[in-house]
């Protein structure tokens, strides 16, 4: 049986000087803030090399870790399911983002570097093999439209 829910998300610009625009700058701060009820507000930038605040989190930011977060999760859910006992998980995953001369772009691919640590060694082929059922689980990866690479590590 299916289910479906909603995530909301508000999101507020203003402009830095709300008194008067320099148009001919042909540029608007891109720094904005999304908030989410019952969260803590989200100051959210372009990345630096779009001239964002490289202080603040950005839209590619966020998609990578919203993915790396959901794998972690899914891959934990499998584990449970096989009764393995996950001492530790590590990731330091990366996006690729090709931009094109005019200036529209994708992430073409992700790459995942999950580092789990367990206790029972005989375990090890299964661990590594439940990341590619976790990826089937996720949620973002299944929403998304480019390749997600796992280059796992297991060890106890």
């Amino acid at each position: 049986m299916k289910s479906e829910h909603i995530f909301k998300v508000e999101l507020e610009w203003k402009s830095k000087n709300e008194q008067s625009i320099d148009l001919t700058k042909k540029r608007y701060t891109k720094s904005h803030n999304l908030s989410i009820e019952g969260k803590p507000d989200l100051m959210v930038s372009a990345a630096k090399i779009f001239k964002g605040d490289p202080e603040l989190y950005n839209p590619e930011d966020l998609l990578l870790s919203s993915l790396v977060s959901c794998h972690m999760m899914s891959f934990l859910y499998c584990c449970s399911k096989h009764k393995i006992e996950i001492i530790n998980y590590n990731d330091q995953a990366e996006a690729i983002l090709e931009v094109n001369n005019d200036g529209s772009g994708k992430i073409t691919k992700v790459i995942l570097h999950p580092k789990v640590k367990i206790i029972d060694e005989t375990k090890i082929d299964l661990v590594n093999s439940l990341h590619k059922k976790a990826n089937q689980l996720c949620f973002i990866a299944n929403s998304c439209n480019f390749i997600v690479e796992h280059h796992a590590v297991c060890y106890v």
